[in-house]
């Protein structure tokens, strides 16, 4: 892949609106298509907002009415805020797409990041994005007669609303827990050959914005951030050094392919 160009909109104070965020990006697509600018990827900061993906349910989203952004990417509800370093890279790559090797490299440069801070993370299959891995749920007690003691509604119901169970099955609780949490989620789109959108890493934001909806549509997981895993303050400033570093080391070094058909 060609050399990666890096470019900051905003941050702390100056954070970007999420719709000028969005305009800048298709302006930066639709060059970058045109083989005017080289890949690039724009990091900033988020003023608060909700965003959903097209696959986004109804029951997913805030029950207050809080306002959402319905944009054109893949995945569900996300927030995007303060604490928060978001990167959009905007890459052409061969046709026809292969999207997940996409999503896979993007997932392994945050894990790299994740790395150079002392904190494991991984892939959970099935889910993207970046995990740290909760602590094996025990498998229900069966007793005399085939009942089983499994009383916890996250195991069966696919309806669970943890919104509605009380602060300790809210996502931001999901440490405290033993569950999986996401640390990095990954939401894409790819139009004429060319990325949009990209990936949101949790440095040190306030977590309980995402209490408010079904993040990423998961109801037996939650969510986390550097600065919760590691038991420091973890600002997005000292982050996107090393975020940048890595980017480059994956997306510079790989040789993307056309997708198998």
């Amino acid at each position: 892949m060609s050399e990666l160009r890096f470019v900051h909109l905003g941050f702390g104070d100056e954070a970007v609106e999420y719709h000028a965020a969005w305009q800048e990006q298709r302006r930066v697509h639709t060059a970058r298509f045109a083989d005017e600018v080289p890949d690039t990827c724009l990091l900033l900061e988020h003023q608060s907002v909700y965003t959903a993906g097209r696959r986004t349910e109804d029951s997913e989203r805030p029950l207050d009415g809080t306002p959402v952004i319905d944009i054109d990417r893949g995945g569900k509800i996300t927030w995007h805020g303060p604490g928060q370093l978001v990167g959009y890279p905007i890459l052409k790559l061969p046709r026809p797409v292969d999207v997940i090797a996409h999503v896979r490299r993007l997932e392994e440069a945050v894990i790299r990041t994740c790395a150079e801070f002392g904190l494991e993370t991984t892939r959970v299959e099935g889910r993207s994005g970046v995990w740290v891995l909760g602590e094996s749920v025990p498998a229900p007690v069966s007793v005399t007669g085939g009942l089983r003691l499994d009383f916890d509604p996250r195991l069966n119901d696919e309806e669970f609303d943890p919104r509605l169970a009380g602060p300790q099955y809210a996502p931001s609780n999901a440490g405290q827990r033993g569950e999986d949490r996401k640390l990095c989620a990954i939401g894409i789109r790819v139009a004429k050959g060319v990325t949009m959108h990209g990936f949101s890493l949790n440095c040190d934001p306030d977590n309980t914005s995402y209490d408010r909806i079904v993040p990423c549509g998961i109801r037996d997981a939650g969510v986390t951030s550097l600065s919760q895993e590691l038991g420091r303050r973890v600002p997005v400033a000292e982050v996107l050094p090393v975020v940048e570093k890595h980017l480059r080391a994956v997306l510079e070094d790989a040789v993307p392919l056309p997708r198998a058909v």
